[in-house]
């Protein structure tokens, strides 16, 4: 996955030294062969520092039910407990995971044949096969599980998801095969560039059928009725409103000579200064990421503060159910009343930057080297021009008086950026009064699934280095769009370019298609896009960042001595 093309992750070489040197050096997405897995070498004694983590996180757990989750959170703790075909190493490479080698490819691109480890193992001791894949990817299109993520990550990728799904296919014409308990056949709808990328994220990972039908309903709801095939296993987590966890070693993992860590643990902290005295009292060896001004300024220049710009973009989305967000200038006037350049400039404060799209800045270019995101800027603030669109929004839906829901995180962070929405939002926007609902991150995910809302501050972070992982999340009906946006001209432009192999007609369409939901439909406001600023004991070393699923790995980290 890596590539000269992506300047951030170019970027993250540098600003990531503290976690290891070359972080995101290296060559174009590709299996890489075992001998060469990027998994560092086994220890020949035990060190004698105690090989344990303490991190701080900002949300709880949502799920640990990979086909149930539907969020970074989660996503970063399965990434660690689990393991897919492939996951991805220290340099950002796809190396083979629960594969053992490269998989052998049909002519035409579209069946992936792989040999799967015979030595590789659930926590409860039953061996990982073929039909454990076969069973998850299954259970992630059953309609009746309700994955909130399968049918997004397979449909229009492996074949016959979208048959399944529906139910016009039976589960068993899904392109997914067990040759043997040892092989593993996939066959897909087109060719895919990034498959072995794709194949790392926790959607493709496996499950073990008689587990999962065992537990049931339960399977998932805490770590008693969970089982691991990864690094690691949690061993205490009591479910989606707890805020702890651990993690400790898995001395079932094939690779397990090669980790260090004995121990994770885990705690929410959702006051930033809080987290920081953490941090100080060596109660904490990470913060989760800060965006307090005040706090990110006093450790300007310390080594153990470490700056990066995220791909992911945040926005306030308009749920078009609401009649009044029906309106399409009562939208744009939201969209243009806010000042984003003193969101991040006097709020965050934190290396945030505007953001002019959906698609964002330093993810991805085309041949030439161009970013995509200069290929336009949609929906720049203009107040003058807001306060006119709301007027006549209003006289057009025949109301002089509006009161909108803005659902947020009940963060530190969440609250002060709600804080300023509403007053930009009120003061321009003459009879609009919002109201901010801070609540857990859980409860914003089920409000946004439910489309219970008026207004939704959300955000999107890449599942593959691809504008179409930003682009397709809002095609009609789409299982992320959860706004009721629909244009049947979005929906074509997607459909043309997820069908081409000729990228820069793909970029072309993308552009054609981000300038329709943004700057004619208005279907969402893009905020900012996020830069990370967090803490690391410098004791710490290996702690890996993925720009794309799980965010972190832990694998690899060591505990040296101070």
């Amino acid at each position: 996955m890596k590539n000269s093309k992506f300047s951030l992750l170019v970027v993250l070489t540098l600003v990531l030294s503290l976690f290891l040197t070359a972080c995101y050096g290296g060559s174009k997405e590709g299996a890489s062969e075992p001998k060469d897995n990027g998994k560092g070498t086994e220890t020949e004694e035990t060190p004698s520092v105690p090989q344990e983590l303490k991190i701080l996180e900002s949300a709880e757990l949502p799920s640990m039910d990979s086909v149930m989750a539907e969020d970074a959170a989660s996503f970063e703790i399965i990434n660690n407990v689990n393991e897919g075909l492939y996951r991805l190493d220290k340099d950002q490479k796809a190396i083979p995971g629960m594969a053992t080698e490269a998989p052998q490819k049909s002519e035409d691109g579209l069946t992936y044949t792989m040999k799967l480890r015979e030595d590789a193992k659930w926590s409860n001791g039953e061996p990982v096969t073929a039909n454990d894949f076969v069973f998850a990817w299954q259970r992630a299109l059953n309609p009746d599980t309700a994955s909130p993520y399968g049918p997004y990550m397979m449909i229009g990728k492996i074949a016959n998801a979208d048959k399944v799904y529906d139910k016009s296919a039976k589960p068993e014409e899904l392109g997914v095969k067990a040759i043997d308990e040892h092989t593993l056949e996939v066959k897909l709808v087109k060719p895919i560039e990034y498959f072995d990328t794709l194949m790392a994220f926790p959607s493709f990972y496996p499950q073990n059928k008689k587990f999962v039908e065992e537990k049931g309903d339960k399977f998932g709801t805490n770590a008693e009725n969970l089982v691991f095939n990864g690094p690691f296993k949690m061993t205490a987590w009591g479910g989606p409103t707890a805020t702890e966890w651990t993690l400790e070693k898995n001395a079932d993992y094939w690779g397990a000579k090669d980790v260090t860590l004995e121990k994770i643990q885990f705690n929410v902290s959702k006051d930033p200064q809080a987290s920081v005295n953490a941090f100080e009292a060596n109660e904490a060896d990470r913060t989760p990421k800060l965006a307090t001004a005040a706090i990110i300024s006093q450790y300007e220049g310390d080594k153990q503060m470490q700056r990066f710009l995220e791909s992911s973009v945040w926005w306030i989305k308009m749920n078009e159910k609401n009649p009044a967000l029906a309106n399409k200038n009562i939208r744009r006037a939201i969209a243009l009343a806010v000042d984003k350049k003193a969101l991040v400039d006097d709020v965050l404060q934190n290396g945030s930057i505007v953001a002019d799209g959906v698609v964002p800045r330093e993810f991805v270019s085309d041949d030439s080297g161009k970013d995509f995101r200069d290929t336009g800027k949609y929906l720049e603030p203009n107040k003058d021009e807001a306060k006119k669109l709301f007027a006549q929004g209003m006289k057009e839906i025949g109301k002089k008086d509006l009161t909108l829901g803005y659902v947020t995180q009940d963060t530190e962070t969440a609250k002060l950026e709600a804080s300023f929405v509403k007053e930009q939002l009120e003061k321009t926007l003459e009879g609009l009064k919002i109201e901010v609902k801070n609540v857990p991150f859980k409860i914003r995910l089920d409000l946004e699934d439910k489309m219970d809302y008026d207004l939704l501050n959300g955000g999107w972070g890449p599942d593959y280095l691809n504008p179409m992982t930003y682009l397709d999340l809002w095609v009609t009906d789409g299982p992320q769009n959860k706004m009721g946006y629909s244009n049947p001209k979005y929906d074509e432009l997607i459909k043309k370019a997820d069908a081409t192999t000729d990228k820069a007609e793909q970029y072309k369409l993308f552009t054609e298609a981000e300038k329709t939901m943004l700057e004619d439909d208005v279907a969402l406001s893009p905020l900012y896009q996020r830069a990370v600023n967090v803490l690391i004991k410098e004791k710490v070393e290996g702690m890996v960042y993925h720009p794309i699923g799980g965010e972190y790995s832990y694998q690899w980290v060591k505990i040296k001595g101070e």
